[in-house]
């Protein structure tokens, strides 16, 4: 069982343990360490967000990895589906992403992709973490360190990516878009690609400051998105997350599209262009109900993963499905890509409302969205639920009372100090009352 590695690689409040400049050397020597004995690894990209303390765990990674004998390639600020891009067209290469993804700035964390620009397997972690462990110990016999490299050209190249995945080059011409960049790793990447495809476009919080990333802004807080769209009357609002490897969107009504209605649409519109290998979506175990059934109606095969895109990709894998995804917004096009990437699913999106000649809210109306209310415990320890009494009873008794008209889902935080939990129901006002009444059971057993 891993202590460190957690739903989405090592995350916490930077310069504090686990997220240390010491630790993050230990880490990135134990990583060439893996590499170079599973893949004969000689390279290793290492892309970062724009928090603050990004430069300090870059540095520190690089210094690891150089010292473990093998070369550093550094793409500087770009999404972390930008490195698994990189690691998928580059043999013999690994990558490294310094982020926390969609936490506030003074959080960060380390993201790890293998070969062929995938997550690692649990066991891989697992066997990363005890070198981890051993890291700093004096390696015997002849030594030799690697170089650090600048890649330059990382940007451009996956701005040329992305736009190589639409039909059309003049896609986005008559299109008004409105992107929220959280300012984030998107910052750059996002409007670059929108314009070239001959977007109207409004972008919002794209002038990070190492502070600001995520901050009232992105995938997280739509608030300010949704006013824009309304105010410029907007086709669609795309905001991403602070290493945009994930979407939500906005109707041109100014309503939010959910992560199930996107994967939902994005499924439907791959079954009507004979692009949906074996007929199959994955999403996970917090998909909404309604996206179940409007997959049943569509005569879509649908697979269930654990929380996580790594968990969603190693599922689609094994089932041969190209689309998949979670509610959150992150979203994987396996035709494309190895990881979520909020600017792909973007295109993807615009994609089909170009080809079906049809409005965002027109598209996502397929799916009916069950009232799902999803509240986060803070806890100061995560014992294993099933033994906490008064817990357990909360949610039988809620579960009871919605019979087969609803869920319960209750689950901790891979990422945070959190435990979360999700109740779906026939009506919102149900929905919220038996959702607060399962947080409190958790608050009162073990709340910080």
């Amino acid at each position: 069982m891993t202590t460190l590695f957690g739903t989405d690689g090592i995350r916490g409040e930077a310069n504090r343990p686990p997220v240390t400049a010491p630790m993050a050397l230990n880490i990135g020597r134990a990583v060439a360490d893996y590499f170079r004995d599973q893949i004969k690894c000689d390279r290793i990209f290492i892309g970062k967000d724009t928090r603050l303390s990004g430069d300090m765990l870059e540095q520190a990674l690089a210094a690891g990895v150089c010292a473990g004998g093998l070369d550093v390639l550094l793409a500087g600020v770009v999404p972390t589906p930008t490195v698994a891009y990189l690691v998928s067209r580059n043999a013999n290469t690994a990558g490294l992403v310094v982020s926390a993804s969609h936490n506030p700035w003074y959080d960060n964390g380390i993201k790890v992709f293998g070969p062929g620009g995938l997550k690692l397997s649990t066991a891989a972690e697992q066997t990363i973490e005890e070198r981890i462990a051993v890291a700093d110990r004096q390696p015997e016999g002849e030594q030799q360190t690697g170089r650090v490299y600048p890649v330059p050209a990382a940007v451009d190249t996956y701005i040329d990516f992305l736009c190589s995945t639409v039909p059309d080059r003049n896609l986005l011409e008559g299109l008004s878009i409105v992107i929220d960049c959280a300012h984030g790793a998107s910052s750059e990447i996002a409007p670059t690609v929108f314009e070239k495809l001959g977007a109207d476009l409004t972008v919002l919080n794209n002038s990070p400051d190492g502070r600001n990333i995520n901050a009232d802004c992105g995938s997280e807080h739509t608030d300010g998105l949704i006013q824009v769209v309304r105010d410029t009357q907007a086709d669609i609002g795309l905001a991403f997350d602070g290493d945009a490897d994930r979407l939500i969107a906005v109707d041109e009504r100014g309503q939010v599209v959910t992560g199930d209605q996107l994967i939902a649409l994005c499924a439907a519109h791959y079954q009507k262009q004979a692009k949906l290998e074996n007929n199959c979506v994955v999403t996970t175990v917090m998909s909404n109900i309604g996206l179940k059934q409007v997959l049943a109606k569509l005569g879509i095969a649908h697979a269930e993963a654990g929380v996580g895109d790594r968990l969603v990709m190693e599922k689609m894998v094994a089932t041969g499905a190209v689309v998949g995804g979670e509610n959150s917004g992150h979203m994987i096009f396996r035709d494309h890509h190895t990881t979520g990437d909020g600017i792909l699913s973007s295109l993807k999106i615009l994609t089909a409302m170009r080809q079906e000649a049809a409005g965002l809210s027109d598209l996502a109306s397929l799916m009916d969205v069950f009232p799902q209310e999803l509240m986060a415990v803070a806890v100061k320890d995560k014992p294993d639920l099933a033994s906490l009494v008064n817990v357990q009873q909360a949610i039988k008794a809620v579960e009871s009372k919605l019979g087969d008209q609803g869920r319960v889902l209750v689950r901790y935080s891979g990422t945070q100090p959190v435990c979360r939990v999700m109740v779906e129901g026939p009506d919102q006002k149900m929905t919220t009352e038996y959702c607060l009444a399962i947080s409190t059971a958790v608050q009162d057993c073990i709340g910080v």
